[in-house]
């Protein structure tokens, strides 16, 4: 029995011959006191009031109410009445009230930024003044802070006919965060170019640039990018948090065997490894991860980037640019003459770039790059196409791991899902008996999406020795991924899959 229903009977508010007559019928323990609010043996709004008093009165931690899904949590409302005034009591936890107050601070903040802008738009004349008006760069705090609190990986400022709408990408799908009136958007797309030292003047051209800002006592790196479209230009913002950048590998949702294949792979005293997947899927942070286990003050470990997005001790990072004539192959022909033992590529894009990384990878360095392939094996007859003879891909490749991010469910709402018996048969090889599969039903922490958080598929093909002669003789994807199996190869759909049991995903 739980403490609230002991108490309540120890209390005679209850009695033990109403349990005795539920528990014969089968009724659950935990769900005696939910059952006894059904029946009307007992109002949910008297045990609400219960609940709240033994928590007045110190007996009870707040933490209680979370046992007691059916009184809802976020409203436990218990009307107490006082002269002439009618006062509604809520119960909530810290992390609720933290919530609520920030969404009202940042309502009210903006309401009031927003007249300020236009009362100083309306007393100043030139456009310099109005970029340096203090209002639009509280603003743009405002918009940093919320769409960081909002987990937000990018902020799409954009304008259309009539608004200005900011959107934030949150586990990979957009939602609006703010809409203001047309009015506001020149100043405040002047004043965040301004921030990224960008032209102000210049809208007909695509234009990229960075800033650092702190918000919320962290700093954040963001990384900018304007298009010209119709209605003036669409703003992205890439949030860069540092912390991000340290993380480890096995913290990003990599699974110990895919783990232990890739750092194996990083051990290599030479050779290139390969990380592929679409764009957004996550491989920049497996890079950073990997430089992270690799950083030390013993060896040389130079970076070709572009952009550099985190900036890292140990590593001597160099920014690709183009203008200047400094194109990837240009860096890494420099690269080669500063005596490095690792280099990182940050995308092999071109012929030329690969052939320099094949040829550095075959002379005693350790090359790390990605490439953009749907899976593991696919990344070998991708060099083949760019014109990389299968004898040298073969003595240079270490290992190849592909990878996608799917969405986390939210554990605070988190429920029992009811999967259609005919996907369950259709996948039956990939699920063990008696698995039981979750959904998030959505709710406020998560905003009503049922997700919250990304983690990590992948697969990881490390190319033994069998492989590699393979490889050199051309034979094809089948018989590769065949050999790749029987030697304990695990596919992304497998990985994935086992996330899905688990409980991680849906």
């Amino acid at each position: 029995m739980d403490r609230v229903t002991h108490d309540l009977l120890e209390k005679r508010h209850i009695t033990q011959q109403q349990i005795d007559r539920l528990t014969t019928r089968g009724v659950r323990d935990d769900t005696i006191l939910e059952t006894l609010s059904k029946i009307g043996a007992v109002s949910v709004n008297f045990i609400k009031r219960f609940i709240v008093e033994q928590i007045r009165l110190g007996r009870y931690e707040l933490s209680i109410i979370k046992n007691y899904p059916f009184l809802d949590e976020g409203s436990v409302l218990i009307q107490r009445l006082f002269p002439r005034k009618s006062l509604k009591i809520a119960v909530a936890t810290d992390k609720q009230i933290q919530a609520y107050l920030f969404k009202m601070e940042l309502k009210d903040s903006v309401k009031e930024l927003v007249n300020n802008i236009r009362n100083e738009l309306r007393n100043i004349g030139t456009i310099e003044e109005q970029q340096e008006a203090s209002s639009i760069l509280q603003l743009i705090d405002v918009i940093l802070k919320a769409c960081i609190k909002g987990r937000a990986s990018d902020i799409h400022i954009e304008p259309t006919e009539k608004n200005c709408v900011v959107r934030g990408r949150i586990d990979g799908k957009l939602a609006e965060i703010f809409i203001f009136d047309r009015d506001i958007y020149p100043p405040l797309a002047s004043r965040i170019k301004l921030l990224a030292n960008l032209d102000i003047a210049e809208r007909r051209k695509p234009q990229d640039g960075r800033f650092s800002a702190m918000v919320m006592d962290n700093e954040f790196d963001f990384r900018l990018s304007t298009l010209p479209i119709i209605y003036g230009e669409s703003i992205v913002m890439r949030i860069l948090d540092k912390s991000k950048a340290l993380v480890k590998l096995e913290d990003s949702g990599m699974d110990s065997e895919s783990y232990q294949k890739l750092i194996k792979g990083l051990q290599s005293p030479f050779g290139i490894i390969l990380v592929t997947g679409p764009t957004g899927s996550g491989k920049t942070t497996t890079l950073y991860g990997a430089l992270n286990e690799l950083r030390n003050v013993e060896d040389k470990v130079i970076t070709v980037e572009d952009p550099v997005e985190y900036r890292m001790n140990l590593i001597q990072q160099v920014q690709v640019n183009p203008k200047v004539g400094l194109s990837f192959a240009d860096a890494l022909r420099s690269i080669l003459r500063q005596d490095p033992d690792k280099i990182m590529i940050g995308e092999i894009r071109d012929h030329e770039t690969l052939e320099i990384a094949i040829k550095a990878a075959l002379t005693g360095h350790l090359v790390i790059s990605t490439l953009h392939t749907n899976d593991a094996i696919s990344a070998i007859y991708r060099m083949s196409d760019m014109g990389i003879e299968p004898y040298l891909i073969s003595g240079a490749l270490v290992a190849v791991q592909a990878q996608r991010l799917v969405r986390k469910i939210c554990k605070h709402c988190k429920k029992e899902a009811d999967i259609p018996q005919n996907l369950l048969q259709e996948y039956s090889a990939f699920i063990p008996p008696h698995t039981v599969f979750y959904h998030g039903v959505g709710c406020k922490e998560c905003n009503g999406t049922g997700y919250m958080g990304r983690e990590m598929i992948c697969e990881v093909l490390p190319i033994t020795e069998n492989l590699s002669s393979m490889i050199a003789r051309g034979a094809s994807k089948d018989d590769l991924l065949k050999e790749a199996k029987r030697e304990g190869f695990i596919g992304m759909f497998e990985n994935g899959m086992a996330k899905a049991v688990r409980g991680i995903t849906t």
